[in-house]
């Protein structure tokens, strides 16, 4: 069935090329690619589609070629457009409209070869990165200094943009799941947790490192049962399974160990184009873990006035099975 999207990544994912205000339509498998002037050049460069556009109103341009290939229905994603633009879309026109909330990004949940290489890649240089931010912790540097840093290592100098705002926490700050940086300096026996990626080639990356003081006994117990609810999923999660049976197993260990009620998100979500995609592994998850599915892994725990500690990697369902990217 024809279709028509707004979102940047649906876009690149559909033609290998997008921008902040543009439209992707395939209308009975003609498919076109409406911008503005500011983006004429990259966008016959680089869009691969039957006809690239210029207009200075896309939902305009839009309107016009539905009206002109006569088609009775197209199918778009409701949360891609706002009142305004939905209406300036429908209003006069014959073709009818048929919402199917997300089903691009449904799509997009299963991965190419190209794309699991290129995430793969991404994931690669985040590692290598923490090795270089863990060589940050001294003495008297704060939060805010050591996200600064941080940044700097993992673009390599401007050369890569990151997947998301990187979380630096220390010692406390750390049982916030989505901390801010502040002016908390790091101390000898400090707690630090770092969640950070990059894109490579557009693909995010996203991973997370607890690096606990192994002489705590607390810290170290509680990393341990994080640890062991994160390779038991890896190790057990199968395609075909439903994204909340996997989201169970990792929970049913940290409920074992008696920590529970400090579980205080989702185990995970997809990764790719964006940084959140689907699947979504959660309690609530109507999602089927398939082949090709990419994903994080991101168990923790996190006492309040304390520390916390989560583990994250991406991982990739090949022939069944989960394999660390």
């Amino acid at each position: 069935m024809s279709f028509i999207t707004k979102d940047e990544s649906s876009c690149y994912k559909e033609c290998f090329y997008s921008n902040d205000n543009c439209l992707f339509l395939n209308i009975s498998n003609q498919t076109f690619f409406i911008t503005d002037s500011r983006y004429e050049l990259e966008a016959k460069k680089d869009a691969i589609v039957d006809e690239v556009i210029i207009t200075n109103d896309i939902f305009k341009t839009a309107k016009k070629l539905i009206k002109k290939a006569k088609i009775k229905k197209i199918l778009f994603d409701p949360y891609e457009f706002n009142l305004a633009q939905y209406i300036k879309l429908t209003k006069n026109i014959s073709c009818k409209f048929i919402q199917k909330p997300h089903f691009l990004k449904h799509k997009r949940a299963i991965k190419c070869e190209n794309e699991i290489e290129l995430i793969k890649k991404a994931m690669q240089k985040t590692r290598a990165g923490f090795k270089d931010i863990k060589k940050l912790f001294s003495l008297g540097i704060d939060e805010i200094e050591l996200n600064y840093k941080s940044k700097h290592i993992l673009t390599n100098k401007g050369r890569y943009q990151l997947s998301f705002q990187p979380i630096t926490a220390i010692d406390k700050n750390s049982a916030k799941p989505h901390a801010k940086p502040d002016n908390t300096k790091y101390q000898k026996k400090s707690l630090v947790l770092v969640d950070a990626g990059i894109k490579y080639k557009r693909y995010c990356s996203d991973r997370t490192e607890t690096f606990i003081n192994k002489k705590d006994k607390l810290q170290q117990k509680v990393y341990d049962i994080v640890q062991k609810a994160q390779q038991k999923v890896i190790s057990k999660l199968r395609a075909g399974d439903k994204a909340s049976s996997v989201d169970k197993i990792a929970r049913d260990v940290i409920e074992k160990a008696g920590f529970g009620k400090y579980f205080v998100h989702s185990l995970g979500h997809g990764v790719g184009l964006d940084i959140h995609e689907y699947p979504v592994l959660s309690q609530k998850s109507k999602d089927i873990i398939q082949n090709n599915m990419i994903f994080s892994v991101e168990p923790g725990i996190y006492l309040p006035g304390k520390f916390g500690v989560r583990i994250e990697d991406c991982v990739v369902v090949q022939d069944g099975k989960a394999v660390v990217l």
